[in-house]
């Protein structure tokens, strides 16, 4: 229940539509209950009236009935749309919060779960409790009056005929009870097995030009149908279960009412009860059976809904990256850089990644971290961001712990330009706006000439306004580096990290990208992850990195003449 009421928390902005909501269902149900008592006084009437022309009193009760049924739709139109507008509303809300607290979470949470898992949560969960909100919320408070009412009338046509009908209520209730837990544990662990099956359609997707470069499309679709085999078997015990269910209830409900017309019966043959009452008493039981019918149903879907919520509530609970570090104003913004001490292990391994690691980055000064791979080159870049935090030691960034700085200030002062340039599938100056959403365009086109990115961007039809595609796909390495590097421009950083940003290009647009660079190092901290030790030479000092730990550190040709690590890698990358 208190996974429930949090639920309906977000239904407090729309409480104004669902109490106008919940008038109209009193109204609409109310006015059902009026129907059973007067097809009874219209079957008492058209029997009393047996052999008579007068059939008045047979009109007055039909033009009833439609006033009635006129009266009843206008209320649940009114219902339906009031309690839509909420339930959309409710689910909108759900979802912004759900995505708003998802890019706020760590990068190690990203690193212990899918892709398709977080967003099979914003869709396939959020529509689950979509369709409760919406319809089912109105059901409940429609059959809820409609149970209670019928009841009520029962009692005060007939006490005796009444206990018949409320023996087998209690039955219906504990089978309601032992069923929905099951299904609600059922339904959980299938809506886990299909976001596995959509984490891998997503994947799959997005990587859908490796898929076709090593002809795995049979592959893939085989772990694909793995997964949906997997959710659908899940689904069968579901349907097995709700296939007994409903049938079960719906027989104990139809069988009471079939009791009734043989007790009924008996009493309109000895005269305790007239012929119209006891087809009002039957429409009635009808009523509260079908009431218990709509709960049984309403009650698994229910159980779904919980389940489904249980899922995206686990987001919500997620702390965010930032919680309990307070914003900081950091006057110092030089760019400084120092590890004291630093060690770092992941949360899912044993051995340290990076151990004892000691250095000074000095304000202005470029960085080049070299080594073999799996030295520790990406993580110690990966540290100064707080996309982790240390394991020991102390971080400090501009002189201050990175632990007490707020995580969007440390991050404002700081740009990065990886190897593989992620954009977004929306324009160009849409792209450049993620450094900074309020830049004016004058100042994306003097970025992106000091990128060399001007000139190929006007070459376009549509200009800035032009679209890249998912990930970026429209435009060239080069063109896509540069991009980067004018992004990186705008959001003018005081320390730049780069990821080697021109191995993976061809001549002329690594020269093209290296002009960029240099325009963006300029006055700036730079630290660089190089895997072409050919091109940091020109850095101010290499920081050579082996097992976690920084074995050699000098100019470009005071390694050399060291004779050491760093000699023998740059020996075997010029080697023909």
């Amino acid at each position: 229940m208190a996974q429930l009421r949090r639920l309906f928390t977000f239904a407090r902005p729309y409480r104004s539509r669902i109490i106008a909501a919940t008038i109209a269902v009193a109204f609409a149900s109310g006015l059902g209950l009026v129907f059973p008592r007067i097809m009874g006084d219209l079957v008492d009437s058209a029997l009393g009236e047996v052999g008579s022309e007068d059939t008045s009193q047979l009109d007055r009760f039909a033009v009833i009935l439609v006033v009635v049924f006129l009266a009843q739709a206008g209320f649940n139109f009114l219902r339906s749309y009031w309690l839509a507008i909420a339930g959309e509303g409710v689910v909108a809300d759900l979802r912004r919060a759900v995505f708003e607290r998802v890019v706020k979470l760590s990068v190690p949470f990203f690193d212990r779960r899918k892709t398709g898992e977080i967003t099979s949560r914003l869709t396939a969960d959020a529509a689950v409790v979509q369709a409760t909100v919406s319809t089912a919320v109105a059901q409940a408070l429609s059959q809820g009056i409609t149970l209670i009412g019928s009841i009520i009338l029962l009692l005060l046509l007939s006490p005796r005929l009444s206990l018949t009908v409320l023996t087998f209520l209690p039955i219906v209730i504990i089978a309601a009870a032992f069923f929905g837990r099951r299904l609600r544990k059922v339904s959980t662990d299938f809506q886990d097995k299909l976001a596995d099956a959509n984490s891998l359609a997503e994947e799959a997707i997005a990587s859908v030009r490796v898929v076709k470069w090593f002809t795995a499309e049979e592959e893939t679709a085989r772990l694909y149908d793995q997964d949906i085999r997997a959710s659908y078997e899940v689904a069968v015990r579901r349907a097995r279960l709700r296939a007994i269910f409903v049938p079960a209830v719906t027989f104990t409900m139809f069988s009471t009412l079939a009791l009734v017309l043989w007790q009924g019966g008996r009493l309109v043959v000895s005269g305790d009860l007239t012929a119209g009452n006891l087809v009002t008493f039957l429409l009635y039981t009808l009523t509260v059976a079908g009431a218990i019918g709509t709960f049984t149903g309403l009650y698994a879907q229910l159980q779904e809904a919980l389940g489904a919520s249980r899922r995206i509530f686990e987001l919500l609970d997620e702390q965010p990256e930032d919680a309990g570090v307070a914003a900081t104003t950091n006057p110092d913004s030089a760019g400084t850089v120092r590890f004291e001490n630093v060690s770092f292990t992941y949360a899912d391994r044993e051995e340290e990644v990076l151990s004892g690691i000691n250095l000074e980055v000095g304000s202005g000064e470029m960085v080049a971290l070299v080594g073999p791979s799996g030295a520790g080159k990406t993580t110690l870049v990966q540290l100064i961001p707080r996309f982790y935090d240390v394991t020991e030691g102390r971080l400090l960034v501009d002189g201050t712990d990175v632990k007490e700085q707020g995580i969007r200030e440390l991050r404002a002062r700081m740009a990065a330009v990886p190897q593989e340039v992620e954009l977004f599938s929306g324009t160009v100056a849409e792209n450049l706006r993620v450094a900074r959403p309020g830049a004016p365009d004058e100042e994306l086109v003097a970025a992106c000439q000091a990128a060399n990115a001007h000139d190929f961007i006007t070459g376009f039809p549509e200009g800035y306004g032009t679209i890249v595609g998912e990930r970026g796909i429209k435009l060239s390495g080069g063109q896509r580096q540069r991009v980067a590097i004018a992004r990186a421009l705008l959001a003018d950083p005081s320390i730049l990290i780069l990821d080697e940003a021109t191995s993976s290009l061809d001549a002329e647009s690594e020269s093209q990208v290296q002009a960029a660079l240099e325009s963006l190092m300029e006055g700036r901290t730079t630290i660089v992850i190089a895997h072409r030790l050919s091109t940091v030479r020109k850095a101010d000092r290499l920081i050579v990195l082996a097992g976690g730990h920084i074995v050699e550190e000098g100019t470009h040709a005071d390694l050399l003449d060291g004779n050491g690590l760093y000699a023998d890698l740059y020996g075997r990358q010029l080697a023909p």
